[in-house]
């Protein structure tokens, strides 16, 4: 052991009076002193292990009877008081008090997990004085409640074979404890029964979303890609909506999650699409991608070739899902930035104020880089910037010397309406501009939504 070690734990027993437990001694070197200097010194001492069988929740307790027993032969092993860090809390903490309560909430929830995380809630004077230890040291150390996690955690692990995960746990199990210490601090004696720490001890659960991504296709114009709130009462319920709370019946997010909430009980969801359509357009061809976030859910293992199957037929003639499997939740941003890089197809019908002829929609091959700014019917919610967009292919179709159809290929975020009408001079070239007569949008279907 290097001499700045030795003198760091010597002051350390100066600081503590020599009362300091184990568990926070070994926590305080666990930097310095490694895994295998602690076997060494148990070796030296006959100290009985299975080296094999060691958890990492004991190391810590194991390092700080070696500590002890290397400096001065054990001299500072023997205090009679209370860990002026932990105040003997991982003496004193009853393991089986904690799991019960844990188990009695996930019971109380019908809860289903594969991974968990485990967190504390300890007095703030408590970490006040194990950080000040540190700073008098000049060390960094384990946090007290890193050390209370890992021993709750292994023996959760143990019981239940569910594994501990740091990132994107299922659920986070939060066990306040600091009951526990204020009893530990007024009734001491009584505490040494451990019988009443079930009582002392509250177990929140946070269980964290469940991510699920494919793509829908919408078969009838009418209803939004998420519900929409009612203006005049904000979703509560009112005349206007006929006390629905919202403007229009249904949505594609409404749809799909009638059989999401039954499959996960969940709490609610919140609907994440690549771009979104007018209510009046159609999402037709291979569908547009999207994330299903959903809150809260009390069940995750899902057969979502079974559930999709169910989603589809709830949602018949109205919308169809495709392509349902789990993702993180990093596909949402990928979502929400992935615009540039995106392309759309539509096809839309439109309607002209005076006679065109054939040739004349020949004219329209002219359309190629867009400026367009920010449509007036939006920008009330949106700022008002001007985008330069590209028109990459375009076909039409000849119906009558008012009417025609058009195929058209181009950057994702154009906006089609404004592209035909103008929008005022919003939008230039247009085809209003390129075939000198007022033009209208009458029917818009995406039929592709790409990438490049």
């Amino acid at each position: 052991m290097e001499e700045e070690a030795i003198l760091k734990i010597k002051k350390l027993f100066e600081l503590t009076n020599n009362n300091i437990c184990d568990h926070c001694l070994g926590r305080k070197f666990s930097d310095i002193l490694s895994k295998e200097w602690v076997l060494n010194e148990l070796k030296n001492m006959d100290y009985s292990i299975d080296s094999t069988k060691i958890l990492d929740s004991e190391l810590n307790q194991l390092r700080g009877i070696a500590i002890k027993n290397k400096i001065d032969n054990g001299e500072y092993l023997k205090y009679y008081g209370k860990c002026e860090i932990c105040e003997n809390i991982f003496e004193n903490i009853n393991k089986e008090d904690i799991l019960k309560k844990i188990n009695e909430k996930v019971e109380f929830l019908s809860l289903e997990y594969d991974s968990f995380l485990i967190g504390t809630k300890l007095p703030k004077e408590v970490l006040e004085k194990d950080s000040w230890i540190n700073d008098e040291l000049n060390i960094e150390s384990e946090n007290i409640k890193k050390e209370i996690n890992r021993i709750i955690g292994e023996e959760l692990e143990l019981l239940t074979q569910k594994e501990v995960k740091f990132e994107n746990p299922d659920i986070v199990i939060v066990a306040d404890l600091r009951k526990v210490f204020k009893e530990m601090e007024t009734n001491p004696m009584k505490f040494h029964s451990l019988k009443d720490n079930h009582d002392l001890i509250s177990v929140r659960i946070q269980i964290n979303p469940l991510f699920i991504e494919g793509r829908y296709l919408k078969l009838i114009r009418g209803i939004p890609q998420t519900k929409w709130p009612c203006k005049k009462c904000k979703g509560r319920g009112c005349e206007s909506c006929n006390f629905t709370g919202k403007i229009y019946d249904e949505s594609i997010e409404e749809l799909i999650y009638h059989d999401i909430k039954i499959a996960t009980n969940c709490y609610k969801s919140k609907f994440h699409g690549a771009g979104r359509e007018d209510i009046d357009v159609k999402m037709l061809g291979n569908g547009r991608p999207f994330v299903l976030e959903i809150i809260e859910p009390k069940i995750r293992n899902l057969n979502l070739t079974k559930l999709n199957e169910k989603i589809n037929q709830y949602s018949k003639g109205k919308a169809k899902f495709l392509y349902l499997k789990f993702c993180s939740k990093s596909r949402i941003v990928e979502l929400k930035v992935s615009s540039p890089n995106t392309f759309k197809i539509y096809c839309a019908t439109i309607e002209s104020e005076n006679e065109i002829l054939r040739n004349d929609l020949k004219k329209l091959q002219n359309l190629g880089i867009i400026k367009q700014k920010t449509p007036i019917r939006v920008v009330h919610r949106r700022a008002d910037l001007l985008r330069t967009k590209n028109v990459m292919d375009l076909d039409t179709y000849f119906i009558n010397d008012h009417l025609f159809k058009m195929k058209i290929k181009t950057d994702g975020g154009l906006y089609i309406k404004e592209l035909i009408s103008g929008d005022n001079d919003r939008t230039k070239p247009s085809v209003s501009e390129i075939l000198n007569t007022p033009c209208f949008c009458k029917k818009l279907d995406v039929i592709e939504v790409g990438k490049y």
